[in-house]
């Protein structure tokens, strides 16, 4: 079984990632013993939660059996992702899992995947990003397990690298910002590169060729005092090419035929939202109610979709059913203006009952509650029979 390594910049659970995930599983011999390390948020109270959503997103979407473990002894394929970087470094340190993961790279040994924080300490540095960025802190390093010591590469790996949250304010490079960043890195040894890694981008490091992709969305920045290299998804090198760019050279870009490219990423949920706010308000306009209806159809199937993401911060999920609230009340105010009646109420309401009755099986009540109370508002009682709903015309 070849060795890998394989750094992602975030949306590790989510949509965007499943097509890498399963080439890498790919690479594993039947029956290959898979672990998660919970640690980077093992001290969360629903840490419990992310673990069982993070297990059916594998199961599911992967097709990989994976246990959660706090050791890394035997298994073929380790995964650890969300979470606070410096409390994994710190319980890593202690219990040997921090030696663990680099024997593993240095025995060009198994398959090891590190995500969003556990991409943070893959370097010999880490950005302590709870502390910087939440809690206040100076601007400093943490020492990282340092994985990529045993590659030739001296440097330091930033996740969210083109993070765009802050809106307002500056929140790249792991939310830190070119003016947090810049000052750090005057702080770090000599001849250290940083290595920026984008949201729903991984790095995939074939340990035994030693060759390396850049795949999804983004783009991997090779970044040092007065040079910044874009190596976008798609481009393929190797490690010497790597190093040479890391010393501030320029390293050979060329197609492989070692592997096909993973098929290219799907939309964020953020742009899914987006998307389907802007239909909806084409819809209305028209109005075209079959068409907004199939827009609420579309969330409501989004969010299905990504409601294994661990990431905590990114909200996604939460603004999207908030979404799909607004989006369900603005129908029944639709529904109730003069002259849509004559588009025919039945090829409205079925597709509103037929999500209604998706929302109820997935047990999320108080959504299928506003559902009805929205449809009684643009003229259409529903009532629960024991033959299923029925609906009529309000008076």
């Amino acid at each position: 079984m070849p060795g890998l390594l394989v750094l992602m910049g975030s949306g590790e659970t989510s949509p965007t990632m499943v097509e890498i995930h399963r080439a890498v599983a790919r690479t594993l011999r039947p029956g290959a013993r898979a672990v998660l390390l919970d640690t980077p948020y093992a001290f969360q109270e629903n840490s419990a939660d992310i673990s069982a959503r993070a297990r059916r997103y594998f199961a599911h979407s992967v097709g990989l059996d994976v246990e959660v473990a706090s050791g890394i002894a035997g298994a073929d394929w380790v995964f650890s992702g969300p979470g606070s970087p410096t409390y994994a470094l710190d319980r890593w340190a202690g219990s040997g899992v921090a030696g663990d993961l680099r024997a593993r790279v240095r025995a060009r040994a198994g398959v090891t995947v590190l995500a969003s924080a556990a991409a943070c300490t893959a370097g010999l540095a880490t950005v302590p990003v709870y502390e910087i960025y939440k809690v206040g802190a100076e601007p400093h390093w943490r020492e990282g397990i340092d994985v990529l010591e045993p590659l030739g590469l001296r440097a330091v790996l930033i996740p969210h690298f083109d993070n765009a949250e802050g809106g307002t304010h500056d929140t790249r490079f792991c939310y830190l910002g070119e003016r947090r960043l810049s000052r750090m890195e005057r702080e770090l040894p000599p001849d250290t590169t940083v290595l920026g890694l984008d949201e729903h981008t991984a790095l995939l490091i074939d340990l035994e060729s030693e060759s390396v992709r850049v795949a999804g969305r983004g783009g991997l920045t090779v970044r040092r005092p007065g040079a910044v290299t874009v190596l976008p998804a798609g481009t393929v090198t190797d490690l010497a090419g790597m190093r040479r760019l890391a010393e501030g050279g320029t390293g050979p870009v060329a197609p492989s035929q070692a592997a096909p490219e993973p098929p290219a990423a799907e939309v964020t949920l953020e742009e899914a939202i987006h998307s389907c706010e802007e239909l909806f308000k084409a819809a209305a306009a028209k109005p075209d109610l079959v068409a907004a209806a199939q827009t609420v159809l579309d969330l409501e199937a989004e969010i299905v979709k990504w409601a294994a993401d661990t990431e905590e911060d990114a909200g996604g999920v939460d603004q999207a059913r908030e979404l799909l609230r607004l989006l369900i009340a603005r129908l029944g105010e639709l529904g109730s203006t003069a002259g849509l009646r004559a588009q025919g109420l039945t090829v409205l309401v079925q597709p509103l009952l037929e999500l209604r009755a998706q929302l109820r099986e997935q047990g999320r009540y108080d959504v299928a509650d506003a559902l009805r109370a929205a449809m009684q508002t643009g003229g259409v009682v529903v009532e629960d029979t024991p033959d299923g709903p029925r609906w009529t015309p309000a008076p």
